[in-house]
C-alpha cells in the first residue's frame, strides 16, 4: 500500500535567506552544492578557489553573483553571512576558524576534521563566538534516509537496534580520478555516510566498539590504488549493532545503496543513489510504501543547508551542528585504526558523546 505523505523536503526559514559564500569550487559544488542552492532560491553571493581554473563558468552556469580573488576578500563581505567551506580535508579546519573569526556562520563539508580532539576545540571555539558551525552531513536529507530518520523518530518500529547497509555498486568511477588517491577510500570518505545515519537511527544509545576491514577483490582492476571491499561493525553497549559492507564492485543492472532499519516492532527497508530510490515500512504484517521526490544530489544538500539556516533563524542548535557530529567524526575515525590493525576491535576514546 502507498503510506501517507511525510514531510521529507528540504525545508526552509520564512524571511530569512542570507548571503552565502562558498570556498572551494571543485566537482562536487558544481554537481551539488551550486544546483541544490540554485533550486531553492538561495543566494550564493561569491566563490573563491585557490585554483581560479576551478571558478570558470561558475557565475555564467549557477547565477553566482561574484567570483572573489581571495578568501580574504569573501569573508569581508558584509552581504555573506554563512560559508560554505568545500574543501579537501587537510586544508579544512583552518579554514573554519578562520571563516569563524570573520564572524561567519559555517556549513563544512564532511569528515570537518581529520583528528577527534581538534575538531573539538574548533567546534568550541564557534560556540563561544556565539557562531553556527553544522557538518554537511547532506544524506540525512536523502529522501529515503530522510523518510526512515521521521519514521524512526515517531516510533513507527519501536526501538531501533540494528541497521545494515549494502554497497551493491560497481566502484570502478573512482579509476584515475582523485577519489583514488585517498587513503581508505571506502571507508574513510564513502562510508562516512553510512555511519553518520546509523549513529542518528541509534540515537541515544552508546557506541563503544568499533571493527573495520577493507580488501581488494578478484574483480577489482589492478590499476586501482584504493581497496573497494569494506566491513565495518559498530557494537554497542545495549546489543545493538550497525553493519556496513562493501562487496568491492558489483556488476548489476539493479545497483544501489540497501538498507535495513530493524526496530523491536517492525522493520524498515530502502535504498538510495543509483535510481535505486525507495523506502517501505513493514509492521505487523503491512507493508507500506513512500511515494518519494529529488535526489540525495542535490537535494540532499539543501536540506543541510536549509537546516543550519533555520537554526541560525530559530537561535537553536542544528541537527547536524559540529557538536552533534562529533562521535560520527570518532566512529569514523576508529573504523580506520581498525583497519590499519587488520580489524581489531577499537575502543571509542569517549571524546565525542552524542550531543
Amino acid at each position: 500500500m502507498t503510506a501517507p505523505d511525510v514531510a521529507y523536503r528540504p525545508s526552509f526559514p520564512a524571511g530569512y535567506r542570507p548571503g552565502i559564500g562558498i570556498v572551494g569550487c571543485g566537482h562536487i559544488v558544481k554537481l551539488a552544492h551550486l544546483p541544490a542552492y540554485a533550486k531553492y532560491g538561495l543566494d550564493v553571493v561569491g566563490v573563491y578557489d585557490v585554483n581560479p581554473e576551478a571558478t570558470r563558468g561558475v557565475r555564467e552556469e549557477h547565477g553566482v553573483r561574484r567570483v572573489c580573488s581571495s578568501l580574504a576578500q569573501l569573508l569581508a563581505d558584509p552581504a555573506i553571512e554563512v560559508v560554505d567551506i568545500a574543501t579537501h580535508p587537510a586544508e579544512r579546519l583552518g579554514l573554519i576558524r578562520t571563516a569563524l573569526a570573520a564572524g561567519k556562520h559555517v556549513l563544512a563539508q564532511k569528515p570537518f576534521a581529520v583528528d577527534a580532539s581538534a575538531a573539538r576545540e574548533v567546534v568550541e571555539e564557534a560556540e563561544r563566538l556565539g557562531l553556527t558551525l553544522a557538518v554537511n552531513q547532506n544524506g540525512r536529507w536523502a529522501p529515503a534516509w530522510r523518510v526512515a530518520t521521521l519514521l524512526v523518530q515517531e516510533g513507527a518500529i519501536g526501538e531501533v537496534f540494528a541497521v545494515t547497509h549494502l554497497f551493491d555498486r560497481d566502484f570502478s568511477f573512482v579509476l584515475g580520478r582523485h577519489y583514488d588517491e585517498i587513503e581508505h577510500l571506502i571507508v574513510y570518505d564513502y562510508s562516512i555516510h553510512a555511519i553518520d545515519i546509523s549513529r542518528c537511527w541509534l540515537d541515544e544509545k552508546a557506541p563503544h566498539v568499533v571493527r573495520a576491514r577493507e580488501f581488494r577483490t578478484p574483480a577489482q582492476p589492478p590499476e586501482g590504488k584504493a581497496p573497494w571491499g569494506a566491513s565495518i561493525e559498530i557494537e554497542y553497549a545495549d546489543g545493538s549493532s550497525a553493519a556496513i559492507r562493501s562487496v568491492g564492485g558489483s556488476t548489476t543492472s539493479r545497483p544501489g545503496n540497501l538498507f535495513w532499519v530493524h526496530g523491536t516492532e517492525g522493520t524498515i527497508r530502502g535504498s538510495v543513489l543509483l535510481g535505486s530510490d525507495f523506502v517501505e515500512l513493514e509492521r505487523g504484517g503491512t507493508f507500506s510504501r513512500y511515494e518519494l521526490e529529488g535526489e540525495w544530489t542535490p537535494d540532499g544538500f539543501a536540506g543541510a543547508m536549509g537546516e543550519l539556516l533555520s537554526a541560525i533563524a530559530e537561535r537553536r542548535e542544528p541537527s547536524h551542528s559540529g557538536r552533534n557530529n562529533l562521535l560520527t567524526l570518532e566512529l569514523t575515525l576508529a573504523a580506520v585504526r581498525s583497519t590499519e590493525a587488520n580489524g581489531l576491535p577499537v575502543a571509542l576514546e569517549k571524546t565525542a558523546p552524542p550531543a
